[in-house]
């Protein structure tokens, strides 16, 4: 039962949307990690050289880059494990079989587990493909190649398989707010992880980094500047050398082996409190049942009433909703315009839906990055340090884009509302103005100041972050795969990378500035052609 309970769970999760979208950026990210010698980027460098594409080089490299992005961005797959159970009413019906829920726990456990390293095999094929591909060494050597796989990046798909378990089992983690500061964690482990000395090896890299370093030594080459693993932009091509791999000790393995100890003992610990959808039992003793327990982070939809004139509004209770008698921002926007204000009428209940249980806090912050981006001294620091900070703030809201229809089971009632464009326009028209009211402090700066690329940047950044998010959420119909895309992507820029600077904050450093916001602009109206064409597609599916 155990192992049925584990398959079926994987096999309901591989037929998702954003099981198919991580796994095709993990492909991708194999052929990212493996560029051809002339490219402007590299994943993994000591000082300024890389290793000879052979099958230990790109072995290794494509398991530190698919391990580390598999612990980011699947993590927010597999968090959803007993959610699912949870809202379809799976629950109940386990609460009454004589399951335990030690049991329940290494089911899924085993679910996030096999659901993950489904990821890594597709890697460890696409590794192959790769050194076959830049065709700097035809050697293959099977053992070498997919080594790294088994030994570094299999223990940190485990330990994210059981994290996510635990995050969601906790009421406050398995909020939006768990998926933040699931990214924070993965960027100190990612970075603190390589160091030397750490316990059981830390992520397994500094092994690996020993050996290539007496590698280079014992070839005269001159190793200068430090390790690095990540996505690094190159100024001019890297040297080369050869390294064959390394013979892992028995202490290492050890270590590797600990840590899928260790997940499993994580996976384990929920059992203590967990009440297995038993309604009985409370909720780490809050008086409060796991049904109760809000589902999500500060939003919460309570209504929909923009469905048009001459209709009667639908009301739709979410979890955790704000009082009515209790004055909101959201309240406040609740107008009665006249009829046919239609378009009005439609985008203000798209703005209520969003801002539907925002918290005072968050509102205080809003107002504090504006007031700091207005007393921010010069421009530089306008683009580069508040414009970042200012649209960072509002990811929990954005990622509600293209899911609340879906989540609260309205889609089929407002599937029967003919104008579906105008529909989904107002749905994107209110979260742009959730990112035009989060931006409005460097903007009042950049329109002060004259600077008027820095707002072509500005309005290409606002285009494209509810684009993005209203697609990504369409498509998956949850609101974790945007968090876990736009995240990165958010800290690509604050970073200084120039993958894909949306918000014109590197123009400085980027190549690309001068066309930047054209690129974003044109990006933005194709990411909202797929939307259009998904709610078609899937409007002639039901017919």
């Amino acid at each position: 039962m155990l192992t049925g309970l584990a398959v079926a769970d994987f096999r309901d999760r591989v037929r998702r949307p954003a099981y198919v979208v991580i796994l095709a950026a993990a492909v991708a990210l194999g052929y990212v990690a493996v560029p051809d010698s002339d490219a402007k980027w590299m994943i993994m460098q000591i000082g300024d050289h890389r290793g000879i594409y052979n099958s230990a080089y790109v072995g290794m490299v494509t398991a530190l880059a698919s391990g580390l992005w598999i612990t980011l961005g699947g993590f927010y797959i597999v968090r959803n494990s007993i959610e699912r159970d949870r809202s379809t009413r799976v629950g109940q019906l386990l609460a009454a079989t004589p399951l335990r829920t030690t049991a329940y726990m290494v089911g899924k456990f085993l679910s996030n587990l096999m659901l993950l390293s489904s990821m890594l095999v597709v890697l460890a094929l696409t590794a192959l493909v790769m050194q076959l591909a830049r065709g700097e060494s035809h050697d293959i050597d099977l053992i070498a190649l997919w080594q790294p796989f088994l030994l570094i990046a299999l223990p940190l798909v485990a330990l994210t398989a059981a994290l996510a378990l635990l995050f969601e089992s906790l009421p406050l983690l398995r909020t939006g707010l768990g998926n933040i500061l699931w990214f924070c964690i993965w960027m100190v482990v990612s970075t603190a992880g390589q160091g030397p000395g750490l316990p059981l090896d830390g992520i397994g890299v500094n092994s690996v980094v020993r050996s290539m370093y007496d590698d280079m030594v014992a070839q005269h080459i001159d190793v200068t500047g430090a390790f690095s693993l990540g996505l690094t932009y190159l100024d001019k091509p890297l040297g080369l050398f050869t390294w064959d791999g390394f013979t892992p000790t028995a202490g290492y393995v050890l270590g590797r082996v600990t840590l899928l100890l260790i997940a499993v003992v994580i996976a384990m610990l929920p059992a203590l409190w967990f009440g297995r959808f038993d309604p009985a039992r409370t909720w780490l003793g809050q008086g409060r049942t796991p049904e109760q327990a809000p589902a999500d982070g500060v939003v919460q939809p309570v209504f929909i009433d923009e469905v048009g004139p001459g209709t009667p509004p639908l009301s739709v209770q979410g979890h955790g909703g704000a009082s009515p008698s209790r004055p909101t921002v959201a309240t406040l926007l609740r107008t009665r315009p006249e009829p046919g204000a239609v378009t009005l009428r439609v985008w203000a209940g798209e703005v209520r839906i969003l801002l539907q249980g925002v918290r005072w806090w968050w509102w205080t912050g809003a107002a504090f990055l504006m007031i700091a981006a207005l007393s921010s001294p010069g421009i530089h620091g306008i683009i580069r340090v508040m414009l970042p900070l200012s649209w960072i703030w509002p990811v929990l809201i954005w990622s509600r884009l293209g899911t609340q229809r879906h989540e609260y089971h309205v889609d089929g009632m407002l599937g029967a509302y003919p104008a579906v464009r105008r529909r989904v326009f107002a749905e994107w028209a209110a979260g742009l103005t959730i990112t035009a009211v989060a931006g409005i402090g460097p903007l009042i700066r950049l329109v002060a100041a004259a600077d008027w690329f820095g707002l072509a940047g500005w309005v290409g950044g606002a285009l494209f972050i509810p684009s993005l998010a209203l697609t990504l959420g369409t498509l998956s119909r949850t609101h974790r795969l945007f968090q876990a895309v736009y995240l990165p992507l958010w800290y690509s820029v604050a970073n200084g990378l120039p993958i894909f600077d949306f918000m014109g904050a590197l123009r400085d450093s980027s190549e690309l500035a001068a066309v930047q916001p054209s690129v974003t602009v044109v990006v933005s109206a194709a990411l909202m052609a797929i939307v259009f064409m998904t709610g078609v597609l899937r409007r002639f599916g039901r017919d």
